[in-house]
């Protein structure tokens, strides 16, 4: 639906479930997103789950499979929208990479920026804000890259192997987005 150079962003199907399940049962990957402990999941439940989400029918949301090379290889998009009459002026986003082969390498930067994109340019959407514990310093630089800036911190507010670490907030306006898109 959503393309880019080397990153697509589609629906989510279901023959992306096997490596859905493998990406959110891996210590690293659950990780990095920072937050909850992890938590296991079975291939079962998340079918159960996404077979009782397609028999409701409808759009699939705001939520997006990230493809790069002709495989599934994570997730993201934007949630919690801020809806205030009618109209939504805010929303978080979420990403994550799950193969590690694709880690580090720019395809996190590209989906965000397509996200955004879709975010400003169809929702006419004001801010989008997201969160990251502190210790994800490849996330931090890949979100300050497509504009993101640190608008708060949430000091020792969530558990992280083994630790309590940092909570970042960090958001980006529709304004700095289009300087952003300007300098492209």
């Amino acid at each position: 639906m959503l393309k880019g150079e080397r990153v697509t962003l589609r629906g989510i199907r279901r023959d992306d479930l096997p490596k859905l399940c493998e990406f959110n049962n891996d210590l690293a990957v659950e990780l990095a997103g920072g937050g909850d402990p992890p938590i296991p999941q079975s291939l079962e439940r998340l079918q159960a789950e996404f077979e009782q989400n397609a028999a409701k029918g409808g759009r699939d949301g705001t939520w997006f499979a990230i493809e790069a090379d002709g495989k599934f290889i994570g997730q993201c998009g934007l949630v919690g929208f801020d809806i205030f009459q009618g109209v939504a002026r805010v929303c978080e986003l979420g990403i994550a990479i799950g193969d590690k082969e694709y880690w580090g390498r720019g395809y996190g930067r590209e989906a965000i920026a397509l996200l955004l994109d879709y975010a400003f340019r169809y929702w006419n959407l004001h801010r989008v804000w997201l969160r990251t514990n502190s210790r994800n310093e490849r996330a931090i630089r890949c979100y300050q890259s497509c504009g993101f800036v640190e608008e708060g911190r949430l000091r020792g507010h969530e558990w992280y192997n083994g630790r309590y670490v940092d909570t970042l907030c960090m958001g980006i306006l529709r304004e700095e987005w289009e300087q952003i898109k300007k300098q492209d």
